[in-house]
């Protein structure tokens, strides 16, 4: 007899069905009215959330400070680097007109824009143009800057948190002075990268350098790191860029050196996205539905209070909350343990059943 599993099919049934199964069940995300786009829950924001804190902390204490640059890039920027537009143009979404009119009942756009913008689907050109307005010495550099934003390709076959066309990612941009300070700072970031994705998501991951025919657009180098899912797929879980100076010469990022001679900065990118949250599924789920390592849960302890008789329900209460509390005193990895009482007023079972498809660790 077949076991009975919360999620169906299971992953040896239909492994892509498994996957988008245990994003139902799982409360992490669904589908939006917009094709292609995802609305993340909660649960799966959360998720999000904990790799934010964990990553920014570590570009922090490296020396890299945030900001935020705009959603929308002149088409000009995008025609400074040959192939970096040449790479992206198929999946680039185009803002053509300023504002919308009626007509016959109907809105129309109108007001043409003097140049299209480009909704961001990464941001070096747009970067870069600051870079050569904010550099004008060595003194300037290094230059580390990171940003945490929403980018927009425009992809045909989508699958949720692996491709979607809008997706949550950060995106670091570096100059410096020297071809090797730039080396160092790409490996520096691919380093961390692996660090969390082995350490915190605890999935084990290679890594790598791409081919040519692999490389992102315009790059001198990529590298990538890997996990291993349990279809026996690898998936692209981050990637770090040595870009040369290959951008700063399409945008005058130049700097005066130390002997007045005027010099083109060596720059970097790198960044994640939410595609670590469908590793993270396809790394550690099963056939009852998400399970989640315990520092990146946002709960990693959930206490389900038994109330046989309306009558004891404040006492059992009144203890699940004092065990809340010494729970949250012990520290894990640095910091307290999360713990959360579940108190709704629905069948044990359920709630049960709920946390198992959610992945809480305890």
């Amino acid at each position: 007899m077949k076991p009975k599993t919360a999620v169906t099919p299971t992953r040896d049934e239909d492994y892509p069905e498994w996957y988008q199964q245990v994003i139902k069940v799982g409360e992490l995300a669904e589908h939006s009215p917009v094709r292609g786009c995802m609305v993340i829950k909660p649960w799966g924001y959360a998720l999000w959330e904990n790799i934010q804190a964990y990553l920014d902390r570590k570009f922090k204490e490296t020396g890299h400070e945030n900001a935020y640059f705009p959603l929308f890039i002149p088409l000009s920027y995008l025609e400074k680097e040959a192939k970096h537009v040449e790479g992206f143009a198929k999946e680039c979404a185009v803002v053509t007109h300023h504002r919308l009119t009626e007509k016959e009942g109907k809105l129309v756009p109108d007001g043409e824009l003097e140049e299209p913008l480009v909704v961001r689907p990464t941001s070096e050109m747009i970067i870069g143009d600051m870079f050569s307005k904010w550099i004008e010495s060595h003194r300037d550099l290094p230059l580390l800057i990171n940003q945490w934003a929403n980018v927009v390709r425009w992809e045909m076959r989508t699958r949720l948190f692996l491709r979607t066309a809008e997706f949550l990612w950060q995106e670091g941009h570096t100059a410096h002075a020297t071809e090797e300070e730039a080396r160092a700072e790409t490996l520096q970031m691919l380093d961390i990268y692996v660090e969390f994705a082995e350490k915190v998501l605890a999935m084990p991951v290679i890594r790598g350098e791409k081919t040519e025919s692999e490389r992102f657009p315009g790059a001198v180098a990529t590298y990538c790191f890997e996990g291993m899912m349990q279809d026996g797929k690898a998936l692209q879980a981050g990637t770090s860029h040595f870009l040369g100076q290959n951008f700063s010469k399409a945008q005058n990022i130049t700097y005066q050196d130390k002997e007045g001679n005027e010099s083109f900065a060596w720059t970097t990118s790198w960044g994640v996205t939410t595609r670590l949250i469908g590793g993270l599924i396809m790394v550690h789920g099963d056939d009852d539905g998400l399970v989640l390592p315990p520092r990146i849960a946002s709960a990693q302890i959930v206490i389900l209070p038994l109330i046989h008789k309306p009558e004891a329900k404040e006492t059992v209460l009144s203890y699940c909350r004092a065990l809340q509390e010494k729970l949250q005193k012990i520290a894990y990895h640095g910091k307290p343990l999360t713990a959360k009482v579940d108190d709704r007023d629905i069948r044990s079972g359920e709630k049960v059943w709920g946390w198992i498809k959610k992945g809480v660790p305890i």
